[in-house]
């Protein structure tokens, strides 16, 4: 089975960056629908980002567009997350999470219906991203 282990997060100023990774080990991530979520103390967890490493276009939740990029490496199985210009709602523990291959052209569709379900199968133990004022 694969496993996910998130790295990166940390303490920044509003305006700054950082750039989490998802490192995976046990099975390849290709062909598969990969997520971001986070989750404030208190709030429901959210869907930031999908990609199908299938190949396709990352998919984003409103409030993060045109700052954060997320990109995937299959040489190093692994999944990026880049935070531009972030801002104090921001802050939340990240998680990346994954499933089972999915093979065809329907794939792309579920990978973005998942950011809104959030029904993936395998998650990462979250890492911690505060951004202050």
């Amino acid at each position: 089975q694969v496993q996910l282990v998130e790295s990166g997060g940390g303490s920044v100023q509003a305006g700054g960056s950082l750039r989490l990774s998802c490192s995976a080990s046990g099975a390849a991530l290709g062909s598969r629908c990969m997520g971001w979520f986070r989750q404030a103390p208190g709030k429901e967890r959210e869907g930031v980002a999908v990609i199908y490493t299938g190949g396709g276009t990352p998919y984003y939740t409103d409030s993060v567009k045109g700052r954060f990029i997320a990109s995937e490496d299959n040489a190093k199985n692994s999944l990026y997350l880049q935070m531009n210009n972030l801002k104090p709602e921001d802050t939340g523990i990240y998680y990346c999470a994954t499933e089972g291959r999915c093979l065809g052209a329907y794939c792309p569709t579920r990978c973005r219906n998942l950011m809104v379900s959030g029904d993936f199968g395998t998650w990462g133990q979250g890492t911690q991203v505060t951004v202050s004022s």
